[in-house]
């Protein structure tokens, strides 16, 4: 359908490479794709394994998706108007053409097409090569060292930054956050996880640019706001605009809600009881989406609102969000801090992502409301704790999740809030997963 007369100097390497992917394409046909059926058959080591290798090659194919969807893009220039490739096959832009030609959603060409802008190869007017925006990303992607979803992290951060901070200090940036993904930082760490990698890059982008990150309050204030529309079909439509701690305060509460490890009355979903039955069995039968337990959450949150009776706990604990801030940074006027705000909104949930909160809303937190404010001092030492507490309290348990962020058995990923504190001999109290 989506053919050109190709020109004679790029007839033998265009069939070199056509012909190379058709032979691993037929490899993967003979060899690979037979013997999907057979997975169940796997030792738990074989199928961890093959899961790393098939990742690998995943990301090698996104590679060259992305360089290819690049030179779709550089064909389908403004500047060459009517005689641009999407022009000539009957496109209004390069993203349409992709579209069609790869049958991907409108998302993912614009993804490709961005992507492709800072890992593929540019020239100057005169022919010569120009430098990458982001040579470090450039090259692990190429190698299938680096996600997808890690180079959208990095690349989507620290792209605004390169005028206002220079392209020294977004080089240093991308260093760090590359050799975080791909498990070749000094301190020989894990590879990180692409959420990981986002959070870091924010932190990245809050410590170059703070004025450039940060939420503008006041205009913030004036954004917010919750309409209720009109029914229809027994649905009201919501429209709303929260305020991150206000949606962040929202979210907890309804992970105290649906949390895996929280059954009717607060107890554990699943423990087993005198009879030998487990709790919590409707837990783990829930056919209901995400979005469907959410709006349940939510009403029975209004429920406990109206009854002014006690919220459910989570963890223990009565669903409190964490603001964590140091205090040169909190005397400061354009002073940050870390707000345990937004989960990630996938059926299985998942912990906290920190997100930068200007001090002048850290100032207005106090320990009430849900929200209680963590300072410490430059050392990383805890100088203010909410309440006068010093025994071991609920206060001391949020303390404890913004030290350890998650289960401290490593592998384990269970998040904080699914967690519980145990004492560990001669280390004190740790969240681990129950």
């Amino acid at each position: 359908m989506f053919t050109t007369a190709p020109r004679d100097t790029e007839a033998s390497v265009g069939t070199a490479l056509q012909a190379a992917v058709a032979e691993a394409s037929a490899l993967l046909d003979a060899h690979v794709l037979p013997e999907r059926e057979q997975l169940s058959l796997l030792r738990d080591d074989e199928i961890l394994e093959l899961t790393r290798v098939a990742e690998e090659l995943g990301r090698r194919a996104d590679a060259l998706r992305t360089l290819a969807a690049a030179e779709v893009g550089r064909r389908s220039g403004p500047e060459r108007g009517s005689e641009s490739l999407s022009a000539r096959l009957g496109c209004r832009n390069p993203a349409e053409l992709l579209e069609r030609l790869c049958s991907v959603s409108g998302a993912t060409a614009r993804t490709r097409l961005r992507l492709g802008q800072h890992v593929a190869p540019r020239f100057g007017l005169a022919g010569g090569p120009l430098p990458s925006d982001f040579p470090a990303a450039r090259v692990a992607f190429g190698a299938g060292e680096l996600g997808i979803d890690a180079l959208v992290a990095i690349t989507g951060t620290l792209s605004p930054l390169t005028e206002r901070c220079g392209a020294e200090a977004v080089a240093a940036a991308e260093g760090e956050l590359v050799a975080a993904a791909t498990g070749t930082a000094p301190d020989g760490a894990p590879p990180a996880a692409a959420d990981e990698i986002r959070m870091q890059a924010k932190l990245w982008a809050l410590y170059l640019d703070p004025d450039g990150v940060l939420p503008d309050p006041d205009r913030t204030m004036r954004r917010r706001g919750l309409t209720l529309g009109r029914e229809r079909d027994g649905l009201t439509p919501l429209s709303v605009a929260l305020t991150i701690d206000v949606a962040a305060q929202l979210q907890r509460l309804f992970d105290a809600q649906i949390s895996p490890r929280t059954a009717d009355h607060g107890r554990p979903a699943f423990a087993e009881d005198t009879t030998g039955e487990r709790d919590g069995e409707h837990a783990r039968d829930d056919s209901r989406t995400r979005a469907q337990r959410q709006h349940d959450a939510l009403a029975a949150i209004l429920g406990v609102a109206a009854r002014a009776a006690e919220s459910p706990s989570i963890g223990g604990a009565a669903p409190t969000l964490l603001v964590t801030i140091s205090a040169s940074e909190l005397e400061r006027r354009d002073g940050y801090g870390l707000l345990d705000a937004a989960h990630l909104s996938d059926d299985i949930g998942a912990d906290a992502v920190p997100q930068p909160i200007p001090a002048t809303f850290a100032r207005q937190i106090a320990c009430s409301g849900g929200i209680q404010r963590l300072v410490h001092d430059d050392q990383g030492r805890i100088i203010e704790l909410g309440g006068p507490q010093r025994v071991f309290t609920a206060h001391q348990r949020r303390a404890i999740i913004a030290r350890d962020g998650g289960c401290v058995i490593p592998g384990c990923h269970v998040p904080a809030a699914w967690c519980e504190i145990h004492r560990e001999h001669g280390s004190g109290p740790v969240l681990m997963a129950a």
